[in-house]
């Protein structure tokens, strides 16, 4: 059975950081994309940023381009996105996902067939 388990979320401060972690079990994931999504209030999910397991390539959304990195741990099965620089138009619930995705389909939420529960992240002015 696939998880994922997002952790990391909290209150920061408008220009302060934080790094949510994904662990990811129940298969083996060096075919897939992890991605990273997010849902304000009253907002529609978006797409964040991904990573490919096997070679390492992430894309971002230009919102948070310059400021958000995502990595990836194979010895723990673990996928990071550190966010610096944080406003506070990043509040949001963000949530984990996976999928064989092909790179035009990346930022899209159907190509996606695992997700994380998500965890709160909420910045303060």
């Amino acid at each position: 059975q696939v998880q994922l388990v997002e952790s990391g979320g909290g209150l920061v401060q408008a220009g302060g950081s934080l790094r949510l972690s994904c662990a990811a079990s129940g298969r083996t994931f060096s075919s897939y994309t992890m991605g990273w999504f997010r849902q304000a209030p009253g907002k529609e999910r978006e797409f964040v940023g991904a990573i490919r397991w096997t070679g390492g390539s992430s894309y971002y959304a230009e919102s948070v381009k310059g400021r958000f990195t995502i990595s990836r741990d194979y010895a723990e099965n673990t996928v990071y996105l550190q966010m610096n620089s944080l406003k506070p138009k990043d509040t949001a619930v963000y949530y984990c996902a996976a999928g064989v995705i092909p790179v035009f389909g990346i930022a899209t939420m159907s190509q996606y067939d695992y997700w994380g529960q998500g965890t709160q992240v909420t910045v303060s002015s």
